[in-house]
């Protein structure tokens, strides 16, 4: 069978007052059946976790200053993404490349101003993967219905123009799907194949969901994977493998 990828959209914006599962249950286009995958945007999730900052109440550091000047930046802006931040990994042509505190190497440690009020902006859930259990957790209370939830978000790539999205939380799923020791069609042993499905699965719902439609999320029906805790630390390359760091 062929993958299904069914978006859903929400009327309202979410507030972290709002029952975000029973919303996406009960949108018109919401049908779930055992097997399906979910994906749900960070910033809906973001949003209905209270991760929102007004950005006037930041007070900037002389750091956040000095390098909201040399890379035409808000300092305040540059205060939060130091605040989310493990480390700085580069700071070129006005970007900012981090570790956040998660792990994740990405842009302004995935602080974003888009869709969203002006003044403020989004963090990053503090446990995505938490997110995502207590998501499917509800569902399987609510319809009985036994699915995988992702967290996707968008992320630039190095060497590659363009971004796509990333999982950055996971429950119900393994976020790699290993083939180490199966044979590949001429019968060879693989040895070192390893498919990053959830980034692959974030970024085909993100074909239907785009960034202006206010479709927070999509289901995938029809993908083959075994029910599993799922971490996604697991998708992300130890340091003593990493070529690059």
């Amino acid at each position: 069978m062929s993958l299904q990828i069914i978006p859903i959209h929400l009327k309202n914006d979410i507030q972290p007052k709002d029952d975000l599962t029973h919303q996406l249950l009960s949108s018109s286009k919401t049908r779930l059946e055992n097997g399906d995958v979910l994906i749900i945007s960070q910033k809906v999730i973001s949003k209905h976790e209270g991760r929102v900052i007004n950005l006037e109440s930041v007070i900037p550091s002389e750091l956040s200053i000095g390098i909201a000047s040399a890379y035409d930046k808000d300092p305040k802006l540059v205060e939060v993404i130091l605040s989310e931040s493990e480390r700085i990994v580069r700071m070129e042509h006005g970007v900012i490349i981090v570790q956040t505190k998660h792990g994740f190497i990405c842009a302004n440690a995935g602080i974003d101003e888009s869709n969203v009020e002006d003044g403020y902006a989004t963090l990053l859930p503090k446990d995505s993967d938490e997110s995502a259990q207590k998501i499917r957790k509800q569902i399987v209370q609510q319809t009985g219905k036994k699915i995988a939830v992702l967290i996707s978000d968008t992320f630039g790539r190095p060497f590659r123009m363009g971004q796509t999205d990333h999982a950055i939380g996971i429950s119900g799923m393994d976020a790699i799907l290993h083939y180490e020791g199966t044979p590949d069609t001429f019968g060879k042993i693989l040895r070192v194949t390893a498919t990053a499905v959830s980034d692959e699965l974030c970024s085909a719902a993100e074909l239907v969901m785009g960034k202006t439609k206010k479709c927070p999320a999509a289901i995938i029906k029809n993908f083959e994977f075994k029910e599993n805790i799922g971490n996604i630390q697991d998708i992300i390359r130890a340091k003593d493998e990493d070529l690059f760091r």
